[in-house]
């Protein structure tokens, strides 16, 4: 199917709802054409523009989540789903989690809320707790992919506790002693 039989048929499908005589359908189907271009039209312009840099390379192409989204629509995104959920994460490092395991069959991609860099709190980023990770997180991920369903996160283990601080001063005289 090329671009002039592709209008053809969206028009043929306009005016088929313009004859049904429901103008809010038409105005629906109308409002979802105007979408889906705009949304290929962003990721149409992002692609020349990251294929035009003359520096560029595949991943910083697979690396742009408009473009991935794109690709993953269509299923022609050449990375699997771990491989994407890991670019997400490395893409958005403010959520300071790692990926651990990817369950094809239950859809659920299960992480770990690692320690903010210099906070070492273990908190995550959102300071909403792990929920507010959670739902950051899918939507990182409903861009690099959104076969995902379900996100488990695992907290960072605790950090040992410190040693006690010992004060270490000069001892008292011993009056035993300083009789001898």
């Amino acid at each position: 199917m090329n671009a002039e039989q592709t209008g053809l048929r969206v028009e043929e499908i306009l005016t088929r709802l313009a004859e049904s005589g429901d103008p809010a359908g038409r105005a629906a189907a109308e409002e979802l054409v105007r979408a889906l271009m705009d949304f290929y039209g962003a990721g149409l312009a992002r692609l020349a523009a990251l294929l035009r840099d003359a520096d560029a390379d595949r991943r910083a192409v697979l690396d742009d989540e408009l473009v991935t989204g794109l690709l993953v629509l269509h299923d022609l995104h050449p990375d699997d789903v771990p491989t994407r959920v890991a670019r997400g994460l490395v893409a958005h490092p403010e959520h300071h989690a790692e990926l651990l395991d990817y369950d094809e069959h239950a859809r659920c991609v299960r992480l770990r809320i690692t320690a903010a860099s210099g906070g070492g709190c273990g908190c995550a980023s959102t300071g909403t707790g792990t929920d507010g990770a959670r739902e950051a997180i899918e939507g990182v991920l409903a861009g690099y992919a959104p076969e995902v369903e379900r996100v488990e996160i695992e907290e960072a283990p605790a950090a040992p506790a410190e040693p006690a601080l010992l004060q270490i001063g000069v001892r008292p005289a011993d009056p035993a002693r300083a009789a001898r």
